[in-house]
């Protein structure tokens, strides 16, 4: 049973401080595989009771997907020459099947590590020209403000914008079944629940999962990972690119303008 943690921090007055130009969709090179990005206006928010600052930014319209994913973890992009080797370190087999048979084209990937969802980020920048990363804390806390238009995502829209425990049949969703938010992005609260980095370096993700009830999903919505995420896994030490016990997180991009 997942404990959501409400963090106790108030959003005071965002001031717009520009956005980046526009919208654009971003093609995986020597794939027909796209995603697209959405720009997100920064401001000044407190986050613990500490003033923070978030400048303008890119943020993916959904989650990741195993489309996406996939290019990367099965070498889809690698060469094919004879002789010819890939240096890129890619994730090891998983312990089971990662996406619970639940559905895998249009799907958010799920049931990885922080680190895999890092070194994700970190060859899809190669690829592309273009740095991509992991939100911080912050970022996504300004972001699922300015989705929701609250610090709380009214039970009243709970249906309309995530799936959750109440509506999911206890599993992921593809990746837009649900309305956008207010920016325009979809699946940000509930589903998957995202991977952010943290200032000390725990664990976070954000905005509940499909297991979460609706109450404890939107932008208050946190979790630090445990041992039961990764119980299943034979390995010693546990692997560093997937959860077997995870099937209820994800991620979702940023970049930089």
């Amino acid at each position: 049973m997942l404990r959501v943690f409400a963090c106790a921090w108030l959003l005071v007055g965002i001031a717009a401080q520009g956005s980046p130009p526009s919208a654009y969709r971003e093609s995986i090179p020597g794939t027909l595989v796209t995603f697209e990005m959405v720009p997100v206006p920064g401001g000044s928010i407190t986050v613990d009771g500490k003033p923070a600052e978030v400048r303008p930014f890119y943020i993916g319209r959904t989650e990741v997907t195993w489309d996406m994913f996939d290019v990367f973890a099965l070498g889809l992009d690698a060469p094919q020459k004879a002789g010819r080797g890939d240096a890129t370190a890619r994730p090891s087999r998983p312990y089971g099947a990662p996406d619970y048979g639940w559905g895998h084209t249009g799907y958010p990937v799920i049931s990885v590590t922080r680190a895999a969802a890092e070194a994700f980020a970190e060859w899809l920048s190669e690829k592309t020209g273009k740095k991509y990363r992991l939100p911080t804390d912050a970022e996504w806390q300004h972001v699922a403000r300015l989705a929701a238009g609250s610090d709380q995502l009214p039970r009243s829209r709970s249906d309309e914008l995530a799936w959750h425990r109440g509506n999911a049949s206890a599993k992921t969703h593809g990746v837009g079944s649900k309305a956008p938010d207010a920016l325009g992005l979809v699946d940000l609260f509930g589903n998957a629940a995202e991977w952010v980095t943290t200032s000390d370096g725990s664990p976070v993700v954000r905005g509940g999962s499909f297991r979460d009830p609706a109450e404890r999903t939107g932008p208050a919505a946190r979790e630090v990972q445990d041992e039961s995420w990764n119980l299943r896994d034979p390995q010693f030490p546990k692997s560093k690119w997937w959860l077997s016990d995870g099937p209820f997180v994800g991620f979702r991009l940023v970049r930089d303008p």
